[in-house]
């Protein structure tokens, strides 16, 4: 609805407007050059009680994998490893929070506290690797 882009151009003021700074993000290339990517860990449980229960257990000295087998409700159920991720390929808030983490271990791991919420419901985050 804004009258400055429609007036510049109706054609190009629907892809603008929808996407709106995730374009320009996207388009500056980072994704393609290799160096934005995490081998990263997490744990889901869509109701905040449980991830709040798996955190105190991560709190208490066990293991990120055995948590994430034991709480986590994604279907990749294999502690937690999601593998390599590239930048865009995350949900925003999961994205912003793993590209934020230092590299940690299973054994010694860094991850979020409080938990990230995001439409999938709300996960504790750590990351193995990052190139």
């Amino acid at each position: 609805m804004p009258p400055k882009k429609d007036n510049k151009g109706s054609g190009k003021a629907g892809g603008s407007k929808k996407g709106g700074g995730d374009d320009s993000e996207k388009s500056a290339g980072k994704e393609k050059k290799g160096g934005n990517a995490v081998k990263v860990r997490h744990i889901l449980c869509e109701k905040q009680g449980k991830i709040l229960e798996a955190l105190e257990k991560l709190k208490a000295g066990q293991k990120f994998p055995e948590v994430a087998t034991a709480y986590s409700e994604d279907k990749a159920r294999q502690g937690g490893d999601l593998g390599w991720q590239i930048r865009g390929s995350m949900v925003g808030p999961f994205q912003d929070a793993a590209f934020s983490l230092p590299i940690s271990t299973v054994n010694n791991p860094v991850y979020t506290d409080p938990p990230i919420k995001t439409k999938f419901g709300y996960h504790i985050i750590m990351v193995e690797g990052k190139k």
